[in-house]
């Protein structure tokens, strides 16, 4: 999930998610007051390498750090760059491709790296407050683009709130207050900026999402008695924290959809009247399981799609391990979001999609 310092020109965003093609983009979600954008790619190892390396190139090309503003702090065009386990992947795994992506950027691209999160000793706090001398390249920044931060780390969710009636020193304190290493909510870092329109904002890292949900953070602000505004999630969210901020942004969602894009791809290119048919319904399903909603109704739903996808690429001969793998994480992943209640209500298409799944 590249993090880049650019949310405002269109051309420079598109050329960076276009230089990601090599594998699967997931979603593209620029900021312009944090002027930031974030992508979501997926893929085996070589894919995402080969992506990542496409991207932070295009970042190094088109964003020059002496002409860039915005509220969140960066130290690189290409910013930050996690590196986060799908499936049955380890964070080992994980952090194997970080190594190896960081010493591409460093060995192609001449910008150094930084190495953070599991197994490397440091955090991104470290490296942003210069405690930290690059791991690969430096003293020296680049020029132009900084430096990248490459590591491994599990899943977490970005989630932004907007303040209603706080100012930013009183925002301030309640990010304090709220982070976990000032004894708060466990699993939660914190920053409060002031955005353009006077307009203040909490903004989250929630990354033990088994702890603390974005659903935990809503009901401890309004237990303090805070003025919430609208609520933001960054980048994707798993279905299985997914709150109405998330309404089309749900990891598995969009994991199912590139599936079956990707498969919709394949079928036209095989030609015919057959897989022509199915390309176009492929290509409809992707759209709709890109934009699920986070209701528990549409959730399993699209467990039970993602499950049936499975069947119909391999009867259609487009089933990859790649593609696979995708649909096997989107259908557990919605699966596990199924609360109680709902199973209960729906017992027999439970039972029937948990008997696909096993």
């Amino acid at each position: 999930m590249p993090n880049f310092s650019e949310g405002r020109r269109g051309d420079v965003i598109d050329a960076i998610a276009s230089a990601a093609g090599k594998a699967r983009v997931l979603d593209t979600d620029p900021d312009p007051d944090h002027n930031r954008v974030v992508l979501s790619l997926a893929g085996s190892r070589a894919r995402v390498i080969d992506a990542l390396l496409d991207s932070i190139g295009a970042a190094v090309e088109r964003i020059d750090l002496r002409a860039h503003s915005g509220v969140h702090p960066r130290v690189g065009a290409a910013d930050v760059v996690p590196i986060v386990p799908l499936g049955s992947a380890s964070l080992d795994s994980a952090r194997d491709i970080a190594h190896e992506t960081g010493k591409r950027v460093w060995a192609e691209l001449k910008v150094p790296v930084y190495f953070y999160g599991h197994g490397e000793g440091r955090t991104l706090a470290d490296i942003r407050a210069g405690r930290v001398t690059p791991d690969l390249g430096g003293p020296d920044l680049h020029p132009t683009a900084g430096a990248v931060c490459v590591g491994a780390r599990r899943t977490l969710v970005a989630f932004n709130v907007i303040l209603f009636d706080t100012d930013l020193v009183a925002a301030r304190a309640l990010a304090r207050s709220i982070r976990e290493s000032a004894a708060g909510l466990r699993g939660v870092q914190a920053l409060a900026f002031e955005l353009p329109g006077e307009r203040v904002q909490l903004s989250m890292n929630l990354f033990r999402i088994d702890e603390t949900s974005p659903s935990d953070v809503i009901a401890e602000l309004a237990r303090r008695g805070v003025a919430l505004g609208a609520e933001q999630v960054v980048g994707l969210c798993p279905a299985v924290v997914a709150t109405p901020a998330a309404d089309g942004r749900i990891l598995e969602g969009r994991l199912a959809g590139a599936a079956a894009a990707a498969a919709a791809a394949q079928c036209r290119e095989r030609g015919g009247e057959e897989h022509a048919a199915l390309a176009a319904r492929l290509t409809r399903e992707s759209d709709d399981l890109a934009r699920l909603p986070a209701d528990q109704d549409a959730i399993l739903g699209g467990a039970e799609r993602a499950a049936a996808l499975v069947r119909v690429l391999q009867a259609a001969q487009v089933l990859d391990d790649e593609l696979d793998a995708m649909l096997q994480v989107a259908a557990r992943g919605l699966r596990n979001a199924i609360e109680p209640a709902t199973a209960a209500i729906y017992r027999a298409r439970i039972d029937a999609l948990d008997a696909r799944l096993a």
